[in-house]
């Protein structure tokens, strides 16, 4: 059977922020499906498979994006909770983050987070960051998680 494209999951509780990131990601050529996700909590149960809201399916792999600073439960306890578990630790989770307090980007790097990215505040730059995102899922994470989906 064929496995479907990696998913992305972006979980970040702005909705200008997470608008701008999906559309910035789609015209930078990313065609792969994007679910948002607007709390940690949610986030959890579709990786998880709880709750009644709907689950990811086994036979496909996921990268998450991920903001820190989430309602419910925050993208540090996301990152925790995802490297303790067996099926899911590999997952690379990407930090999308207006906070570059070194301390946090140290704390997401040994949580294991697979790469910190600063969101800027002005728009220009915010666009060029999450473009340049783009770029780096489609040539380094999705055809890594598509050769291991093979």
């Amino acid at each position: 059977m064929m496995k479907r494209d990696p998913v992305i999951i972006l979980a970040e509780d702005d909705d200008g922020h997470a608008g701008l990131i999906y559309n910035t990601l789609k015209r930078a050529g990313v065609t792969n499906d994007i679910l948002h996700f607007e709390d940690g909590a949610k986030t959890l149960n579709y990786l998880f498979k709880r709750g009644d809201d709907f689950h990811r399916e086994d036979d496909v792999s996921h990268v998450l994006l991920l903001d820190i600073r989430m309602p419910l439960v925050d993208g540090k306890e996301v990152i925790r909770q995802v490297r303790q578990d067996k099926e899911l630790q590999h997952i690379p989770i990407i930090v999308v983050s207006t906070t570059d307090d070194q301390g946090e980007i140290e704390d997401c790097y040994s949580l294991g987070c697979s790469k910190y990215v600063v969101k800027p505040i002005h728009y220009e730059e915010f666009t060029k960051v999450i473009t340049q995102l783009g770029h780096f899922l489609l040539e380094d994470v999705i055809p890594k998680l598509d050769s291991n989906n093979q």
